[in-house]
């Protein structure tokens, strides 16, 4: 990690905040040893006595990438669990998420129910963010994949959530600066009524205040990420994937949709000066999965292919019904933050420490 992360911090010696974060914060949480594994087998037969007789314990959502789909081989073949498996296509898979999922479901002799978001209202509001000029332009997506799970689980009364979140491969938090929130529904209202050309009728809006709080301790649907009670290596979940599945691996994590591809292998490091490998590569040297000298060489390339990149540009501008140029104007134009829009950050701030203090959970999705 470098300065390209505006929130940066270095002591003295010249440690940073994630490093020190990780030790007095992080790793305390992290039980991928035994006890981590009794733990998570006493949680899982408690759910299946809860579920007896029911047709799913739980809800588990699959990207097509590493970590889901691990942890949906570990829950089926290790914990004999059965998981309603759930996909939710906001109009951007790549060819080869789809074909891990399938191969994945159909070898497991899993059903697999595939929630499609309403293109038009997906591309009008990608659209509003891209014309917004902020960072976090992924938030269409985000929202989506949050919106719909929550949403299913609580309509069929599934009290329990899978999640592939995990410390071993994100225990690095991207900076909030360039990932804002994703359910500030304020800002996406402000957003929306500035740059929005279509009523949203049907989107899956999720407030954090609904699946944070509501649902949570007044409905009973609880997240839960096995991958952080076994012990888990992303180099070895890869290879295990790919010789009994036939799983196919990205470039990069989150590669699995072409719009995120584009967004944090070209967007982010183009226009605004942050490589996300930077988070990537750090958490796995802290979870000693790699080395820094190792990564290092790995930041020397680029996320995207150059020669590639007039092509992509014109895939997504194509996708979104706009032409090159214009997708090139708003690459080019002023930047903007959160801050230039209304939000709750301050309720957010307050909300983090207070469920870190209540629950131990964190901002970024490790636990």
């Amino acid at each position: 990690m470098d300065t390209s992360d505006p929130s940066i911090y270095f002591d003295s010696e010249g440690v940073s905040n994630h490093y020190w974060e990780f030790h007095n914060i992080v790793k305390p949480h992290w039980q991928d040893n035994q006890i981590g594994c009794v733990y998570l087998s006493r949680f899982v037969e408690s759910l299946k006595q809860k579920n007896k007789g029911k047709e799913f314990d739980c809800i588990l959502g699959v990207s097509g990438g590493v970590d889901s789909s691990y942890m949906l081989h570990k829950m089926v073949k290790d914990f004999d669990l059965k998981p309603l498996v759930f996909h939710v296509d906001g109009g951007w898979n790549s060819e080869i998420a789809v074909n891990n999922i399938n191969n994945l479901v159909d070898k497991l002799g899993l059903d697999l129910i595939t929630e499609v978001i309403n293109w038009e209202e997906m591309r009008d509001f990608q659209l509003a963010m891209f014309k917004s000029g902020v960072p976090h332009i992924d938030v269409p997506q985000d929202m989506a994949f949050i919106g719909v799970l929550y949403k299913f689980a609580e309509k069929h009364g599934i009290k329990c959530i899978l999640n592939g979140g995990n410390i071993s491969t994100e225990c690095v938090r991207n900076p909030l600066e360039l990932f804002y929130w994703p359910t500030d529904m304020r800002q996406v209202r402000h957003i929306l009524s500035l740059y929005g050309t279509v009523t949203m009728r049907t989107y899956p809006f999720s407030s954090i205040f609904y699946h944070k709080l509501y649902l949570r301790y007044f409905r009973g649907v609880k997240v839960f990420k096995p991958l952080n009670y076994m012990p888990y290596v992303k180099s070895e979940a890869m290879d295990f994937l790919e010789k009994t599945y036939g799983w196919k691996p990205y470039s990069q994590k989150h590669f699995e949709s072409r719009f995120t591809r584009f967004f944090e292998g070209y967007w982010l490091p183009t226009r605004f000066g942050f490589d996300v490998k930077r988070v990537q590569f750090s958490s796995l040297i802290l979870t000693g999965q790699m080395t820094r000298d190792g990564a290092l060489k790995e930041l020397v390339k680029p996320s995207y292919d150059p020669d590639g990149i007039e092509s992509e540009f014109r895939y997504i501008a194509a996708k979104l019904r706009i032409s090159p140029e214009e997708l090139k104007r708003y690459h080019e134009m002023p930047l903007k933050s959160y801050r230039d829009y209304r939000n709750l950050r301050r309720v957010f701030d307050l909300g983090e420490r207070i469920m870190m203090t209540i629950a131990g959970t964190r901002r970024g999705g490790a636990y």
